[in-house]
């Protein structure tokens, strides 16, 4: 792709024109969903696999289409696995005698091992079982679990590449995930950028995550990080993204000057409004899409560096007009998610709000979401669609599915 310091990662706007993005496409660790099984990995339903990867592959097809380069998660994973001295590091840390018995975890790591870097990708993924193990179904582990019991579990949400990492400015936050069935993403992707050769010159640059502990309950999530200006980022105080996060994240933000202040809003701890996004994109400068019960049900706090280590806060009376302040505009354009209370709680659980810029007034969409691609339609945003019968039941849209890591500055 070139030289790596030419396309060094920088994102200062949800809107400004998107460069390179990294997605994952959908493999393995969904075929591994079962009814037992689903609600643990914290899906709702069981995905028809086949069809999820032709709708995945037509949302890159666009990007590409559109100039965005595609960079997959699993490609650049297996990439950072060729390394054998990484690889063996990587596997050091996954397979444990924790994760599989003392018994088995020479085994499954000689297994592993021995993998080609692209297999080993899609496993470290997709999941091992016992049967997928030569001779793990002789001792004790294996024959009590059986052979379809999980030594490495699926990563099934990877298709969500905006939650495990986010890129603010020229740095990355590594996200400590709330939900055990996704903590085990942020050692992949640490490899990755701390590894990859075109991502290890900007490994130092991580405001969030970057030391290998749990973090929790301070945990943050992708989805809950919006760059609205280069003077300030939201996040949202969600069922994932505890405020102690969101004040240290604040404070190393502002030590780096990355930003001037954190618009920091409190959402409903619910599935539906799980992330901030699933209720709130930026479609262009001066514009975003919002489900219209944010109004009533979330509030905002404005942080501000201190002095000797306080932070300054305040309550927003108007999170619209510190939406507006966040974006640097006088007049903030709010488009409602679909056309009535029913269409817009319909087209906002089917991520009706989670738009993807292409650039300013140009965004990605379902098309099952008519009533608000219609609504943002009108209000002067091209909308981009793609096809959406399976993807969205893993409750997540295009923002999700994408991580930007290189955007023009606006």
């Amino acid at each position: 792709m070139g030289d790596p310091v030419a396309r060094r990662p920088h994102v200062a706007s949800e809107v400004g024109r998107l460069r390179e993005v990294i997605l994952h496409r959908p493999g393995l660790e969904l075929r591994r969903l079962t009814p037992a099984n689903k609600e643990e990995l914290l899906f709702d339903e069981l995905l028809w696999v086949a069809r999820a990867q032709d709708e995945h592959d037509g949302f890159a097809r666009l990007l590409e289409a559109e100039g965005v380069q595609v960079r997959l998660f699993a490609d650049l994973l297996a990439d950072t696995l060729a390394d054998a001295g990484m690889r063996e590091e990587l596997l050091g840390r996954i397979v444990t005698a924790d994760t599989c018995g003392v018994e088995l975890v020479d085994r499954v790591r000689d297994h592993l091992a021995d993998l080609p870097a692209s297999a080993l990708a899609i496993h470290l993924i997709g999941g091992l079982t016992v049967a997928e193990v030569p001779g793990a179904g002789d001792g004790f582990v294996g024959g009590v679990l059986g052979a379809s019991a999980f030594l490495l579990p699926p990563l099934p949400n990877a298709v969500f590449t905006r939650d495990p990492t986010a890129w603010i400015g020229g740095g990355v936050i590594l996200s400590p995930m709330r939900m055990q069935a996704r903590r085990e993403e942020r050692q992949l992707w640490q490899a990755v950028y701390h590894h990859h050769p075109e991502f290890a010159l900007h490994s130092r640059a991580a405001w969030y995550g970057r030391e290998d502990r749990t973090y929790f309950p301070a945990t943050l999530e992708g989805g809950d990080v919006l760059v609205l200006s280069p003077d300030c980022v939201a996040v949202g105080l969600s069922q994932r993204t505890h405020p102690i996060a969101a004040e240290n994240l604040a404070a190393t933000l502002f030590e780096a000057g990355v930003c001037r202040w954190m618009l920091a809003i409190d959402l409903p701890k619910t599935r539906e409004t799980m992330h901030l996004d699933t209720v709130l994109t930026v479609v262009d400068r001066d514009a975003v899409v919002l489900w219209p019960r944010v109004r009533d049900r979330c509030q905002a706090y404005r942080i501000e560096p201190g002095s000797k280590g306080r932070m300054l806060v305040r309550e927003e009376a108007d999170l619209l007009a510190a939406l507006g302040r966040g974006l640097g505009v006088d007049t903030l354009r709010v488009i409602d998610t679909g056309e009535d209370e029913v269409a817009a709680d319909r087209e906002q659980w089917d991520d009706g709000n989670n738009t993807l810029a292409l650039r300013p007034g140009v965004v990605v969409a379902y098309e099952r979401n008519v009533d608000t691609n219609r609504r943002l339609e009108e209000a002067g945003i091209e909308v981009r669609t793609i096809t959406s019968q399976e993807l969205p039941r893993g409750r997540g849209g295009p923002r999700c599915m994408s991580c930007p890591v290189v955007r023009d500055p606006l």
